[in-house]
């Protein structure tokens, strides 16, 4: 009796609008919940990554691992490079810089983990990679150059040790077409029994004391919540709707002029970001009347360009059939130009994050 008073009460207070605002706000938590629980299963089940390349190399107290999780693999996934460098004591070892000598790969994110004894009483240092490739076809992982020196001594004489390319094939997007079949009927299935009124009512009821309780915890901190601005650089976005169109796999479904469309408007939005030339609202025509008088690309960009545009305007107004090379190499010359013109200087609001005032 004394749960239906307070019911009672509390149901007499809330309008129609926080009917609708309690419901959604169910919802959300319920999600928000399951994706918690998929992390930490996630988490709790990953592995240690196991390496097909493990290269070893030696100089003096010097001994450095070149390790890799694969040598072949699609445009659309990316490899774990890890650099292992153990030095004996007294000496004291720089790891390599990566950024500076990569050409065919884009660093996706690194970690170093806090530096180790091994059984030797040899400091290990280490730093682990994700790399994407730019384009398909084959290529080398650089040499890398490790320098050490000897902490105690007093002519700061240093040593290079340096290992060797790697072989890494990457692969087209155009893989397999996948073979569709249709599944057979399953058999008559048993209409589940209905769950009985007693059992409904509670459960509705608790269900209406949890939303309550979240959405009152929902109002006392809405007050202490604010926007924050969340900005990006516009090669960024133009990469996140890449690999988009790639998972989407249009090409395998035969949707070819629905890819033509979007690739091309995933890069005349690149060039409104990083350039402000207005390249998506208007025509292909007019456009390059436009970009014949800007002096922000080079001449070699402007021809890239034009090419690009034309043959995206054939496939999409003209019903001309590309074959599989000219597909590939269309999506390679809008990855190539927005890699060769990426700039952190031009960022895009991207805002669509809410934090609690005074956090990062």
């Amino acid at each position: 009796m004394v749960i239906s008073e307070l019911m009672k009460k509390l149901m007499a207070k809330i309008t129609i609008k926080n009917y609708v605002g309690l419901a959604a706000l169910f919802c959300c938590g319920t999600v928000l919940f399951s994706c918690v629980g998929c992390k930490k299963t996630q988490s709790a089940g990953s592995e240690k990554i196991k390496f097909e390349v493990d290269k070893v190399y030696e100089r003096g107290p010097l001994t450095v691992h070149v390790r890799l999780d694969k040598t072949k693999l699609t445009i659309a996934e990316t490899i774990q490079l890890e650099l292992e460098a153990a030095v004996g004591r007294g000496y004291e070892v720089q790891m390599p810089k990566v950024d500076k000598v990569l050409e065919n790969f884009g660093i996706v994110d690194w970690h170093n983990p806090a530096d180790r004894l091994d059984e030797n009483n040899k400091v290990v240092s280490t730093t682990r990679y994700r790399l994407e490739p730019f384009l398909s076809g084959k290529y080398q992982l650089p040499a890398f150059t490790f320098e050490f020196r000897d902490a105690n001594s007093s002519d700061n004489k240093k040593y290079e040790l340096a290992t060797e390319p790697v072989d890494v094939e990457v692969t087209s997007l155009l893989g397999k077409q996948p073979n569709l079949t249709i599944a057979d009927i399953e058999g008559v299935v048993d209409m589940p029994r209905q769950i009985p009124y007693l059992l409904s009512g509670i459960t509705g009821l608790l269900i209406i004391i949890i939303v309550a309780a979240g959405y009152w915890l929902y109002l006392c901190k809405k007050r202490s919540r604010e926007l924050v601005r969340i900005f990006k650089p516009a090669y960024e976005i133009a990469y996140e709707r890449l690999r988009a169109l790639i998972k989407d796999d249009l090409i395998a479904a035969g949707r070819i002029k629905e890819f033509y469309e979007r690739i091309s408007d995933i890069l005349r939005h690149y060039i409104e970001h990083r350039f402000d030339l207005r390249a998506p609202e208007r025509t292909t025509e007019e456009f390059l009347n436009e970009l014949r008088f800007t002096s922000v690309l080079s001449a070699s960009d402007k021809k890239s360009l034009e090419e690009f545009l034309m043959h995206c305007d054939l496939v999409k107004f003209a019903k001309y059939s590309p074959t599989a090379e000219q597909i590939q190499k269309t999506f390679d010359s809008a990855k190539d130009f927005i890699e060769k013109t990426k700039s952190e200087e031009r960022k895009i609001d991207v805002t669509d994050v809410a934090v609690k005032a005074g956090s990062t």
